[in-house]
């Protein structure tokens, strides 16, 4: 053979070397969710790369039976007229033994690195980058090759599942998409450029709904403003009139004993009839939806629905008002970045390195806002006060500080045991350290 035919046989081999490669990690990086999309567009070859993605023995083999006898094929073509030739222009400067050897060690370094270059890391970097348009581009000769191939393919095919079985190996791939998955890809997409950071974050809060409880985006007992059952029309009309709302609970002596709540527009009505207003008035009244505090955001959304109310009363286990929520609060979460739209008055960044927090502010915003990874015990409590109750394992005194993920958080103000602000201030790393070492065993019950 000659040095032209032996040269083109082998850019031949590694070609068709590159084919093989190419269609081996473009068939495992397709991602099922596009090959879908495409498949419904209309697409034939999506529906046989999902197809062979189910049991991909048969494609594998044709593609290991290929890559090896091509990689043997071409050390041999490429020995055959490589090492000839570099032993005869090492022989014009070396002694012949020293020429043979030098020859034959710089043709399989030139083969190798040809076929590592050609067949190896161009095709796979490649194909990684277009996985699912390579795979419907080589889906069809490879399914035809495994036709050709069928008695080989048979055989290494049943040896190979024999030898799983025996070692109890996985031969399928689990396929399913997980929320973590949901939320890489659109941290992805934000990161391409394809999201919006705010859409990508809408995303991430949607799935917050279902691990954030109540009381991180409620509005507190003492900041619900509610009527009793036997107040008098001018106070009523005065307590609209300078804390305006949609509904308001009605009460029966205080806020623990609610007997239903007044819509603004049913009030509104009233006004404007200039009929005198009486809570007693049974057609004023209606039945509240009242939700226990353990209760999710996306529980809440469950119930809303049901019920038909946009609002709820919370309570705890002891039967005790301890907040208020309603529909616009959890689209705040939602639409906003995870926090309640009064989050900048409870989270106040002094300078580059404090902030201000009020005592009731949910933990979870407080670790967003400073970018804490982790906080102990997190399950135990709703706000930054539970936080520092369970750090000190004790009811918190005004100087009272805990160091944790990077911050020193101390207790600046207390009225009647209730932590009013807290101050986060950046802390020393060493700090940070040696109060993870003495993280507290215990969790909260």
């Amino acid at each position: 053979m000659s040095f032209t035919q032996s040269l083109s046989l082998l850019a031949v081999i590694i070609v068709l070397g590159a084919f093989f490669a190419l269609a081996e990690i473009a068939l495992a990086a397709s991602r099922p969710l596009k090959l879908r999309k495409l498949a419904d567009s209309g697409s034939a070859a999506a529906l046989q790369v999902i197809s062979v993605q189910k049991k991909p023995g048969n494609y594998l083999t044709v593609v290991q039976i290929a890559t090896n006898g091509l990689a043997i094929l071409g050390g041999i073509v490429g020995e055959g007229f490589l090492t000839p030739l570099f032993t005869q222009l090492l022989a014009l400067v070396l002694e012949p033994g020293m020429a043979t050897t030098l020859g034959f060690t710089l043709s399989f370094i030139v083969l190798t690195s040809v076929f590592i270059i050609a067949t190896d890391l161009i095709p796979k970097q490649v194909a990684m980058a277009v996985p699912e348009q390579l795979a419907m581009f080589s889906v069809g000769p490879m399914r035809l090759l495994a036709i050709m191939l069928r008695p080989l393919v048979w055989f290494y095919s049943r040896l190979v599942n024999a030898l799983i079985r025996l070692l109890h190996l996985p031969t399928r791939r689990d396929d399913s998409i997980t929320p973590e998955d949901i939320l890489a890809m659109t941290e992805a997409g934000a990161r391409s450029g394809l999201l919006a950071p705010g859409e990508q974050q809408a995303i991430e809060n949607i799935f917050e709904l279902d691990t954030r409880t109540l009381p991180s985006a409620m509005s507190n007992r003492d900041e619900i403003v509610y009527f009793l059952v036997d107040d008098s029309d001018a106070l009523i009309r005065s307590r609209i009139a300078d804390t305006p709302h949609s509904s308001y609970p009605v009460c029966d002596g205080d806020i623990d004993h609610i007997i239903g709540y007044v819509s603004m527009k049913d009030l509104f009505k009233r006004v404007l009839h200039n009929e005198p207003i009486s809570l007693g008035d049974p057609a004023l009244l209606h039945k509240p939806l009242v939700v226990p505090d353990r209760l999710t955001l996306a529980e809440l959304l469950k119930q809303f629905r049901l019920a038909g109310e946009d609002f709820a009363l919370i309570v705890n286990e002891y039967s005790l008002v301890v907040g208020l929520i309603t529909v616009n609060d959890v689209m705040s979460i939602v639409m906003g970045d995870l926090v309640p739209p009064w989050y900048e008055e409870q989270i106040v960044r002094r300078d580059d390195n404090s902030w201000l927090i009020d005592g009731i502010t949910p933990i979870q915003d407080v670790r967003r806002a400073l970018e804490i990874e982790h906080i102990p015990h997190e399950e135990g409590y709703e706000t930054i006060a539970g936080f520092l109750m369970t750090m000190l394992r004790r009811v918190p005194r005004r100087t009272d500080s805990v160091t944790w993920g990077g911050y020193t958080f101390e207790v600046v103000d207390v009225d009647s045991y209730r932590i009013d602000q807290v101050l986060a201030t950046r802390a020393p790393v060493s700090l940070t350290e040696a109060a993870q070492a003495r993280e507290p065993g215990p969790s909260v019950p």
